[in-house]
């Protein structure tokens, strides 16, 4: 397992999940970096305005960084990243009207084409509640402008995307049955199926708990 991509809503905690598993798999980090984007904060007050803006600097962002993992030699050196190229599609669908997101698209798919593919893909879910938890503790000042509804809206399309996804493996993780400081074979038992080899979609609950049932 060379190349693992962590996912999931803001607010579930995409970036520390994927700092623990690049710890643990002696991995390369490659995060995500809101704050690079100017036109985020904009964004949150005016969304209408700068929802294009926003939406094409973080896919050439992104794209950046693909390319750079593009020219690695994935089987000398493991790669955690906290996004795949994919997810801004599910924002762009949300915030742009017709025309630019018909727009968008047709740049998504130039880009694309050069894009690496994961070996494996793990979409966190959670609750609404705690999604805003994990916002507020973001501690970002743009961010107190979000919604509980828009939240809402959000986790229904990442179920979606994530529901019909095929392109890679994928593992499905419950991070509100996960608790990692208090019972440290969670995350042996999540790495376990993590270097297990990858195979269509998988759902994972912590043994734990299952054994609790």
């Amino acid at each position: 397992m060379r190349y693992i991509v962590v996912e999931g809503v803001t607010g579930v905690g995409k970036r520390r999940f994927a700092r623990v598993l690049g710890q643990h798999l002696n991995a390369r980090l490659v995060l995500e970096e809101p704050e690079e984007n100017p036109f985020l904060p904009l964004f949150y007050e005016a969304p209408e305005r700068y929802g294009f803006q926003t939406q094409v600097f973080f896919m050439l962002s992104r794209y950046r960084q693909q390319q750079e993992l593009h020219q690695m030699d994935l089987f000398q050196e493991a790669v955690v990243s906290n996004y795949i190229f994919e997810r801004d599609r599910i924002y762009a669908n949300l915030t742009l009207g017709d025309a630019e997101f018909a727009l968008y698209e047709r740049l998504a798919e130039t880009l694309s084409e050069k894009i690496p593919r994961p070996d494996l893909v793990i979409y966190l879910q959670t609750t609404i509640d705690h999604l805003m938890r994990g916002i507020k503790n973001h501690g970002r000042g743009y961010e107190s402008a979000i919604t509980e509804d828009y939240v809402a809206r959000l986790l229904e399309a990442y179920n979606h995307f994530f529901f019909h996804y095929a392109t890679t493996p994928l593992l499905a993780v419950n991070v509100s049955e996960v608790d990692f400081e208090n019972h440290p074979c969670d995350l042996e038992d999540l790495l376990a199926q993590i270097k297990s080899p990858p195979a269509g979609t998988r759902y994972y609950r912590p043994a734990r708990v299952e054994a609790e049932k």
